[in-house]
């Protein structure tokens, strides 16, 4: 009786070794490219003075990450093109007082992404990407906007990021 707990707790220690054996740590999958040079972001929406905030957020969202590179057009194994496409705003709540005017907007900024490899062969082909904020308007739309472009821009580039970098 003896013998064979042993030989079931030496079976099962076994079993879980090689279960064990295949786990790797990290994120599952390998990136598109191991380097990419980051084009600056080309702006054909109405979003002011989006495109070079949009390309530093992607640039520094891929740099915190590392399974990446960041590298020169030359150097890179790939190219990302962005250019943001549309910036909308939706009125979400109008004031209390005067009900023409809005008290809170949805502000939404879409992009497309094109990878492109150093042979030329296109990697993802135009994806578009949306990412959209809420923007309480109290002290003005111009204010509000200004605040709220760098957050835009931090979104598209972790939604950016997700697009390179994960497989699946």
């Amino acid at each position: 009786m003896r013998a064979l707990a042993r030989l079931l707790l030496a079976t099962a220690l076994l079993g879980s070794l090689a279960a064990c054996s295949h786990y790797r740590l990290g994120a599952p999958g390998t990136p598109l490219a191991q380097s990419v040079f980051v084009a600056p972001a080309a702006n054909a929406s109405f979003a002011p003075q989006a495109g070079p905030l949009v390309t530093d957020a992607v640039r520094l969202a891929l740099a915190r990450d590392g399974r990446i590179e960041l590298a020169t057009a030359e150097a890179a194994a790939a190219s990302l093109r962005i250019r943001l496409v549309r910036f909308e705003r939706d009125v979400l709540a109008a004031r209390q007082d005067d009900t023409a005017l809005a008290r809170k907007f949805s502000a939404k900024l879409t992009a497309e992404i094109t990878l492109v490899d150093r042979s030329g062969k296109t990697l993802i082909d135009r994806r578009t990407i949306e990412v959209a904020r809420d923007v309480f308007v109290d002290s003005g739309l111009q204010p509000t906007e200004y605040q709220t472009m760098p957050l835009l821009a931090e979104a598209l580039a972790k939604e950016i990021a997700h697009a390179l970098l994960d497989t699946w």
